[in-house]
């Protein structure tokens, strides 16, 4: 029997917003730490935009709340937070450590984050123990000035953007503050490792896949090489500049003429129309199927229909980069061969040449690789079954949600 631990108002978990379609990850872990026993409030930063929503967002039990998204929406709700938190005893103490921040960072975004830790300190359960935050930044920034209010510990999960985009200061000082962190990629552990005062206080914990939710591969794939029946190439994430959709439209625009291909698009994102366009003054618009959100259900049907994956990601021009996207081991559970790129942490998932192909991001390596691999499905199913054994060996989700568990627990132990 799994123990549980009792009393959802313990554990209180801040999210920048949920449900959300590109989070898979973050509704993995919750709906797995209720598996594990584990009872707990979910507070949104945000209320969801997506039109859809995956079965796991359903899977969930606990209650989702959700603070105020802009201050002035809710005025009351913001007036009664702050003088509710201005009597508890931790008050100053995060009042001083919120000015400090906003010298260093004087935005409305800053001024909002503290408005929302008011109301969270106020309307959470009396019993609260222990705020976890996704991401390291404004969820973390809301995580600490409440629990500092309330007089809890907290603790966080970092991920890629939230890693590479936030100041050095602000991390070094959340790290030193927080009871513990954890991330999930080798790269990000490191960096936060270097900054850290305390490192063992940081774990890695790949988020791994849930293996049980998806159906085994497919029969083995029609040997299509590009003479005859499209290859389709398949590609899953949000059209935004980190992703490198650009780059993969030049590269599939470099294919000899006589290559037959079809690529197939799932994902929203700012520069849907922008890409559209490129791809229509590429001369390749034809061969494209752009498919806008979807849920999983429908993601992984499309992985199973298709030849190729590819995820051509690279660092965007603010520093925003990947860390190591699911959705490469959701491929590989369906033996979806998979091109990439060695940016960021895909390399600790793919070794070259052997689980997948990688290259640098860059349009003419993309196309070079593209057209050695449409040509050659022996070599296409060589790799996508060595990929799905890495996944089942050494990415599935138990361990990681194991080593979660357990500090949570630690982390409410230390102040029943």
């Amino acid at each position: 029997m799994t123990e549980r631990t009792s009393s959802a108002g313990r554990l209180a978990i801040v999210l920048k917003g949920w449900p959300r379609l590109s989070e898979t990850f973050i509704a993995q872990e919750l709906v797995a730490l209720e598996a594990q026993g584990l009872e707990f409030e979910v507070w949104s930063m945000r209320h969801p935009t997506d039109k859809k929503r995956h079965a796991l967002h359903d899977a969930l039990k606990a209650r989702v709340r959700y603070l105020p998204e802009y201050l002035y929406q809710e005025p009351s709700r913001v007036l009664k937070g702050l003088g509710h938190a201005m009597r508890l005893p931790g008050f100053g103490r995060a009042l001083r450590l919120w000015l400090s921040h906003l010298l260093r960072d004087p935005t409305p975004n800053r001024v909002r984050r503290f408005g929302q830790a008011a109301v969270l300190a106020r309307e959470a359960a009396p019993d609260l123990a222990f705020v976890y935050a996704h991401f390291l930044h404004t969820p973390s920034s809301v995580a600490l000035y409440a629990s500092m209010m309330r007089g809890v510990g907290w603790g966080f999960s970092a991920h890629a953007k939230d890693i590479w985009k936030s100041p050095e200061w602000e991390k070094r000082d959340k790290l030193a503050r927080a009871t513990f962190g954890v991330t999930c990629t080798s790269l990000g552990a490191e960096h936060l490792r270097d900054l850290s005062v305390d490192p063992a206080r940081l774990s890695l914990v790949y988020h791994g896949l849930d293996l049980t939710r998806f159906p085994p591969p497919p029969p083995p794939r029609p040997r299509r090489d590009g003479t005859g029946e499209p290859v389709t190439v398949v590609s899953v994430g949000r059209l935004v500049e980190k992703k490198g959709y650009d780059l993969l439209l030049e590269a599939l625009a470099m294919l000899p003429e006589t290559t037959s291909w079809r690529f197939v698009h799932i994902g929203g994102g700012d520069l849907s129309q922008t890409l559209k366009d490129k791809a229509s003054k590429l001369g390749i618009a034809d061969r494209i199927e752009w498919r806008g959100a979807r849920d999983q259900g429908e993601v992984i049907a499309a992985l199973r229909e298709a030849d190729l994956f590819v995820l051509p990601s690279r660092i965007a021009s603010d520093g925003d980069r990947d860390g190591l996207p699911n959705v490469l081991m959701e491929a590989a559970s369906q033996e979806l061969p998979i091109l990439s790129t060695s940016v960021s942490s895909i390399p600790e998932f793919i070794e070259n040449g052997r689980q997948g192909v990688l290259v640098a991001p860059e349009a003419d390596a993309l196309a070079a690789a593209l057209a050695g691999l449409i040509a050659d499905p022996e070599r296409r199913a060589e790799m996508a079954t060595a990929a799905r054994l890495r996944l089942v060996e050494r990415f599935g989700m138990d361990a990681g949600i194991g080593l979660l568990v357990g500090r949570l627990r630690d982390a409410l132990a230390a102040t029943r």
